[in-house]
């Protein structure tokens, strides 16, 4: 959990509570609760923390505990995995390894959690670890903590990865307020030495916060490159293609311009899932927070405050511009689908209702393919109602895309009536994910990808298709997404 939330820390805190039993029928049916996205029972949740695939299950925290079979059910195992922190410590964002081989002292195999902690009377921030001998649904606080403090307030969100090149430990951590990402090494996760610092560069306007780095795959060659990914000025995340040694990460180039993982208002701090599982590799999966700070504390949700993002797939692409970053929506999310409903049609000027998406209420994917007549705008209008919607228009001229959701809500919510734009060209084909108070978008192949909130008020489900100048053809398939909440 970065440090610019102490308050939501002490919020989870207060709203942490025994998970109630599902049967009761208004637990989870609360307005603005969101069907197939994982939410927790009755708490804040912040950034995903520890995500892991260890024993046949993926494992997430906040620093609460879930687990999964396939990334998309979740089950909460309780509200406060790490025991033993200290009077007046909080634990921030961070994450998880498996010491295969014991080198921590605790065990083969041992889970070990490794995170900010953060002193609420100095208000200095120093990286700890945990250990678990439970398959990592509790981490017992090491007792020689903090395993490194540079008596910093601007200091936080550690991941841990073991870099194969040299058979060491390779922590990633946020020298939040002077825009760096700093390496450091170790044999046994506990004793731990500076390497390098990388930044700023790219968007350094304000923060970094969050790194997570990883090899992914290039698409063409299938030759593997470094990420590094950070999240700057509380509201968004850039990414760096390069190498990493070990000890320092080197970009490709010189990032005067930023690299931006999400073009939408609302997708922060996310990290993907380490494999620690002996099975074939099916690629790299990661999870996002839906939110973004200038209101994540004031959502109007009585359940509790804080969404992750669905899962997605990483690779990377060549393209005029160089390598770049493609996120799909997970196979395993296609389970949920209902029956699907078509539409095709060239459309006249104007707006066209669609009851039969209307209906799915507000709990929906849809495949769209738009053939724009030269110079329309087109397009379609999610959760209408009341006067609101939001409104995902293309240019044909310009090959913009823009999400508008300056009217979607009845809720009143500091710097949220805004919009989001993405250049994608073409005749698009639009990957979109409805969930009651979030939408998540997916563009040119997995190129460009767009997620806003939009609490939308309830019976505000409406749907519909339209045309600014006529002519265009849209191609439409709409899935009712099953509930991952109830049986």
């Amino acid at each position: 959990m970065a440090a610019t939330a102490f308050a939501a820390c002490l919020a989870l805190t207060v709203m942490a509570a025994p998970a109630p039993d599902t049967t009761d029928t208004m637990l989870y049916r609360e307005p603005y609760r969101p069907q197939y996205h994982f939410t927790p029972a009755h708490r804040w949740i912040g950034d995903p923390c520890g995500l892991i695939r260890h024993g046949g299950r993926y494992l997430a925290y906040s620093w609460g505990a879930a687990e999964s079979h396939d990334m998309v059910h979740w089950t909460e195992l309780n509200n406060n995995a790490i025991k033993g922190l200290p009077p007046h410590t909080a634990p921030f964002t961070g994450s998880v390894v498996a010491d295969t081989t014991g080198s921590g002292g605790w065990g083969t195999d041992a889970l070990v959690a490794a995170f900010t902690s953060f002193d609420e009377d100095s208000k200095k921030q120093s990286q700890s670890v945990a250990f678990s001998h439970d398959g990592g649904r509790t981490f017992q606080y090491y007792d020689l903590n903090p395993v490194i403090d540079i008596w910093s307030t601007e200091f936080r969100d550690p991941t841990v990865i073991r870099c194969e090149a040299t058979g060491k430990w390779v922590m990633a951590v946020a020298k939040a307020l002077e825009k760096k990402v700093a390496f450091y090494e170790s044999d046994d996760l506990k004793h731990w030495t500076w390497t390098s610092d990388f930044g700023p560069m790219g968007d350094n306007e304000r923060s970094w916060e969050c790194p997570d780095l990883f090899q992914l795959e290039v698409e063409e060659t299938g030759e593997k490159k470094w990420v590094l990914v950070v999240s700057v000025n509380w509201a968004r995340e850039q990414y760096f293609t390069g190498e990493f040694d070990g000890r320092t990460f080197t970009p490709d180039h010189a990032y005067a311009e930023p690299l931006y993982v999400d073009e939408g208002l609302d997708y922060y701090a996310s990290r993907v899932f380490q494999n620690y599982d002996p099975t074939p590799d099916d690629g790299v999966y990661t999870l996002g927070w839906v939110n973004t700070w200038d209101y994540a504390q004031q959502a109007p949700s009585t359940w509790g405050k804080g969404v992750w993002g669905l899962p997605r797939r990483l690779s990377l692409r060549h393209t005029d511009g160089g390598l770049r970053l493609v996120q799909q929506p997970a196979g395993a999310l296609e389970i949920l689908r209902g029956k699907a409903w078509t539409f095709r049609r060239r459309l006249s000027a104007g707006v066209e209702a669609l009851p039969k998406v209307t209906a799915m209420g507000n709990c929906y994917e849809l495949n769209v393919r738009l053939h724009p007549s030269k110079g329309d705008v087109c397009g379609l209008n999610l959760c209408c109602g009341d006067g609101r919607k939001v409104k995902l228009s293309y240019d044909e001229a310009s090959g913009i895309l823009t999400a508008d959701r300056t009217n979607s809500t009845p809720a009143e919510l500091p710097k949220f009536r805004r919009m989001a734009f993405a250049e994608i060209g073409g005749n698009p084909e639009l990957r979109i994910f409805v969930d009651k108070t979030t939408i998540e978008i997916f563009a040119a192949d997995g190129l460009k990808v767009m997620t806003l909130l939009t609490y939308a008020a309830p019976g505000q489900d409406g749907v519909e298709v339209f045309s600014l100048r006529g002519k265009t053809e849209v191609e439409l398939t709409a899935w009712p997404l099953a509930s991952t909440l109830f049986p």
